[in-house]
């Protein structure tokens, strides 16, 4: 595949044809997993070019969106557990609501903001992205939510979420503009989309069967309802 020679301001992408590369065919899934996570988070971009043309990968890119949510909800029950500012605070509850399906409950949203980031790319740009793409890629970019799990830091517990959430954002605007071949803007734009959209939905579950009125089904940072 040729290299994108975009003007008038648009963001230039180089990428080669990885469709179906058979060195990651032949290699480990994990392995090449944790490689991916690892270059994304040195903001080695280029790991998306990789990702998006590895039809196999599409599975973990699934994986780790729950496996960071797991994370997730681990800080959030963790800091219940080792919280003494609430008394009568119920830790197992917490476990359960959080940690096990408020963290399945994230990764079915996350996939709300997927479609909506690819929806306005189909219809307002005109972007020809397949959503297996932009699935794979943006999966791959949710990898930094796992550092919400340093939530159980109490005095920090909000900056380390903010931060997780920052990285990922920044992730997953680069994710859609490598699988969808657009400019920053408008990959920017799709990624707000679609992220408004989640937070809407993951805000209602941390209403929903709330735990001493602090927080529901929702993981990490999102598991607090702030109505208290």
């Amino acid at each position: 595949m040729p290299a994108n020679r975009a003007s008038g301001g648009r963001l230039t992408i180089k990428r080669p044809f990885l469709k179906g590369n058979p060195h990651l065919q032949g290699g480990s899934t994990i392995r090449t997993s944790l490689v991916w996570v690892g270059r994304l988070l040195r903001l080695d971009f280029s790991a998306f070019d990789e990702i998006r043309g590895e039809p196999q990968a599409t599975t973990s890119a699934v994986l780790v969106v729950y496996a960071a949510s797991l994370f997730a909800g681990a800080g959030s029950w963790l800091w219940a557990v080792q919280s003494r500012d609430f008394s009568g605070l119920d830790r197992t509850e917490i476990f359960v609501k959080s940690l096990v399906i408020g963290s399945f409950a994230q990764t079915v949203f996350w996939f709300a903001w997927v479609y909506i980031a690819y929806q306005v790319l189909v219809r307002a740009y005109g972007s020809a992205v397949h959503f297996a793409d932009l699935t794979r890629t943006m999966g791959f970019a949710f990898a930094p939510v796992a550092l919400s799990v340093l939530i159980v830091i109490a005095g920090f517990a909000v900056p380390f979420g903010l931060l997780a959430f920052g990285i990922t954002l920044l992730l997953m605007t680069a994710a859609i503009q490598y699988a969808a071949e657009i400019d920053q803007r408008e990959a920017m734009t799709a990624n707000l989309a679609g992220f408004a959209v989640f937070l809407a939905f993951m805000g209602m579950c941390a209403n929903i069967s709330e735990v001493a009125r602090l927080g529901g089904i929702s993981p990490g940072i999102l598991f607090f309802s702030l109505d208290f």
